[in-house]
């Protein structure tokens, strides 16, 4: 299969060191090699990183890259997002991953909650079609999210508001991302959904993650990494295998592409990548 059939994507967050920005060069010239379509830089909580991840993103532009800042209003006001924004499309940048963001810890009540629909309301009506607006979807529903009817709700209305596709929280069921497509359907839903994959690297820090922004871990899953305890890489070659066998089924199966969560590592997301023949040279 050739990456020409499939859009795939990498993520990346802004390093907090001298050596981990160095790091991150490396790794996103190692995984250029596969053409992705675009490269996409993470943006902290309340904006924390908004100077770090607008220096990555205009100097992976400036290499020739097409790259995608996300961006969420923080504690920002109007018109400071509104000039960063302007200053993404002054630089030549024309996609946006468009997220309503976390709230920073130890903010009080003065901090204003802007959803993702409103975020992609205002850069169509500043900006109008220059970006292409990418949104979050949750398969397995959004922690916070009332009931799952509601949460499609709610995706349907950041398209609604102007954005062209959506990436998804990652999950290690396909099946929940198939069902979610369907009711998405049933909603009226046509854009694009692309699932996220995160390689499995770290038990513990999978585990975090997971519990901290809502995605499944089937207990069957759980307990398999449990079983090889600190054997890391052991455990990084039945994920490799596992999060494999997870992509060819979603391709199979629709999936109009890959979203992959590389927490800046470049050998668990370029074995899968290669384990799945999406390479340029491929037919």
């Amino acid at each position: 299969m050739s990456n020409q059939d499939v859009r795939l994507s990498f993520e990346f967050f802004p390093p907090k060191t001298p050596a981990g920005q160095e790091k991150l060069d490396t790794v996103k010239d190692q995984l250029n090699q596969f053409a992705p379509d675009f490269f996409s830089v993470t943006y902290g909580a309340g904006g924390s990183t908004r100077d770090n991840t607008k220096d990555i993103v205009t100097r992976f532009k400036q290499a020739g890259l097409s790259v995608a800042p996300h961006l969420s209003f923080g504690g920002d006001n109007a018109d400071t997002v509104k000039a960063l924004i302007a200053e993404y499309q002054a630089a030549g940048i024309d996609r946006i991953v468009a997220l309503r963001g976390d709230m920073p810890s130890g903010v009080g009540g003065a901090y204003q909650l802007v959803y993702a629909n409103e975020l992609v309301a205002f850069i169509r009506e500043h900006f109008g079609d220059h970006f292409q607006l990418e949104v979050a979807a949750y398969p397995e529903i959004h922690p916070q999210a009332k009931s799952y009817d509601d949460d499609i709700r709610y995706l349907k209305g950041k398209f609604d508001a102007g954005a062209n596709s959506g990436i998804t929280q990652y999950f290690y069921n396909p099946d929940a991302y198939f069902h979610f497509m369907e009711q998405c359907a049933k909603a009226g839903i046509s854009q694009p959904i692309y699932p996220g994959i995160m390689p499995i690297i770290n038990f513990r820090n999978l585990m975090r993650f997971s519990d901290t922004c809502g995605a499944e871990i089937p207990r069957w899953l759980r307990k398999r990494l449990e079983s090889f305890y600190d054997d890391n890489d052991s455990l990084r070659a039945f994920g490799v295998d596992l999060v494999t066998e997870l992509c060819e089924t979603l391709l199979e199966n629709g999936a109009p592409g890959l979203h992959f969560y590389t927490m800046n590592q470049y050998e668990p997301c370029a074995t899968v990548v290669k384990n799945l023949g999406l390479t340029p040279q491929a037919d």
